[in-house]
């Protein structure tokens, strides 16, 4: 490798680092977005003009014009692709990176000349990359509708893990073996598919949000692992760096639901098997208000906080709720929402949907500082959220989300809660905050009954 293309990756490794930190924070995100793909743009440039082989002029062509295919293809998508679709399209991007790794391995192993170590890298490359593509076009269609049921075979547990057990003791037997055939390979890959697709299918939706990340690790991994194969510090720095987060990002979340991350691989928490359970036995009164009556509420108020939930980014009522943010602002309440880890389908969903309308980031209130704030609340406006702000999580201990921190909303003077119906959440059970005495149901359309509303405010 030439001095020049070591210090392009060199450069290009900087941007990567500084563009995550940036990334850390809404307000520096594009910024950081931007630094980190312009690293890795000249990265790229760099690899391709700058080598000591000779390279005929079709493959420069091949490259060029993959390359534009790619970011046309790309551009499209980002452009059109709506905020509720961003968990479909994160899943999406994961899988892909998984297929590369998985490819790689495959063209490197076709071209192996190694000792052992670069043949379990290979190996490592193709069934991580493989288990990551197949599962995340899993998570794809959970996310996506096309698989709302989770699939539980009987034992599933068991035969994922022997299936497991049995993948890592024929990729050690492709290692010691060195061999080279192909129908070793081509086993070892369908093999890996396999066991992506039977890793993820009995994750119930309400784990969605771990599931993407600890895909999103693995795919930093693989491309980790490719790095290593071609000896190249970016694939190397920038997998790492995507693994590594994406790890911190799973605990997180983990932490968040108050369950180790084996209980949500092997628990398939949010399944049909959690529906029947403690939510058939809550019951009572319910009591329905309407954007009249909500508005008086919250015009009156002094102050007001917003929690949103799923139900919002489908609606997409994000600009609607920004706009009754600032009306109440106008008029004197103090209005912030309330944000907890793992509300929506990925990890940040409501930041994310948020931020696309303008709202200010420091009105948005982390689950720990929110808390305490509640019980000096005057109304919380919930929105489309439900598992995240269900009491059961600290009253009934025979509830599959006891001990999950959740929204302690509560604990307010008054409670407007917007669903379209009483079906139960993701998780799969009844919401005990809905027969409160001090809650109000609105029931409609998230962005139809907060235009109401805020059409409502305009005349007081």
């Amino acid at each position: 490798m030439s001095i020049t293309l070591s210090i392009i990756y060199l450069i290009a490794t900087i941007t990567f680092v500084i563009g995550l930190k940036n990334l850390g924070h809404p307000e520096t995100a594009k910024k950081g977005n931007l630094i980190a793909a312009a690293g890795m743009g000249l990265a790229i440039i760099g690899t391709i003009c700058i080598h000591d082989i000779d390279v005929p002029l079709f493959i420069y062509i091949i490259i060029g014009a993959a390359i534009l295919t790619g970011s046309i293809i790309g551009w499209l998508i980002a452009v059109k692709v709506e905020m509720t679709k961003m968990p479909e399209l994160v899943s999406l991007f994961n899988g892909f990176g998984g297929a590369s790794a998985a490819l790689i391995g495959i063209v490197e192993f076709g071209n192996n000349s190694g000792g052992i170590s670069h043949v379990a890298t290979i190996i490592a490359a193709i069934a991580i990359g493989s288990i990551t593509f197949s599962g995340s076009l899993i998570a794809w269609a959970k996310l996506n509708g096309m698989m709302w049921k989770d699939i539980r075979l009987p034992k599933y547990n068991l035969i994922n893990n022997v299936f497991f057990l049995m993948l890592l003791a024929f990729s050690i037997y492709i290692i010691w073996s060195h061999t080279e055939s192909s129908l070793m390979i081509i086993l070892l890959l369908a093999a890996s598919l396999v066991y992506g697709v039977l890793f993820v299918i009995p994750i119930g939706g309400a784990d969605m949000p771990v599931v993407i990340s600890l895909l999103n690790s693995l795919t930093g991994i693989a491309a980790a692992i490719t790095g290593i194969l071609y000896d190249n510090m970016v694939m190397l720095v920038g997998g790492i760096l995507v693994g590594s987060a994406g790890l911190i990002l799973t605990f997180v979340m983990c932490k968040a639901m108050n369950r180790p991350l084996s209980n949500v691989i092997f628990g398939a928490f949010g399944g049909d098997d959690t529906v029947a359970g403690s939510g058939e036995q809550i019951g009572g009164t319910i009591k329905k208000t309407n954007p009249s009556d909500a508005a008086v509420m919250m015009n009156y108020s002094n102050k007001v906080v917003i929690v949103p939930g799923y139900g919002l980014a489908v609606a997409q009522a994000q600009h609607v709720i920004h706009e009754l943010e600032e009306l109440l602002t106008k008029k004197g309440v103090e209005v912030s929402y309330a944000i907890h880890p793992v509300a929506g389908r990925m990890p940040g969903h409501m930041n994310v949907l948020l931020a696309e309308s303008n709202v200010d980031y420091d009105k948005l209130i982390d689950m720990d500082d929110i808390n305490p704030q509640f019980k000096n609340t005057d109304v919380v406006l919930v929105v489309g959220a439900n598992d995240v702000v269900n009491p059961a999580a600290h009253n009934d201990p025979s509830s599959p989300i006891y001990g999950m921190p959740i929204l302690d909303v509560e604990n307010a003077k008054s409670i407007i809660i917007n669903k379209r119906s009483m079906n139960p959440g993701y998780a799969g059970i009844q919401n005990e905050l809905f027969f409160n005495q001090k809650t109000s149901m609105l029931f409609g359309d998230a962005k139809e009954a907060l235009t109401k509303l805020v059409q409502e405010l305009k005349n007081m």
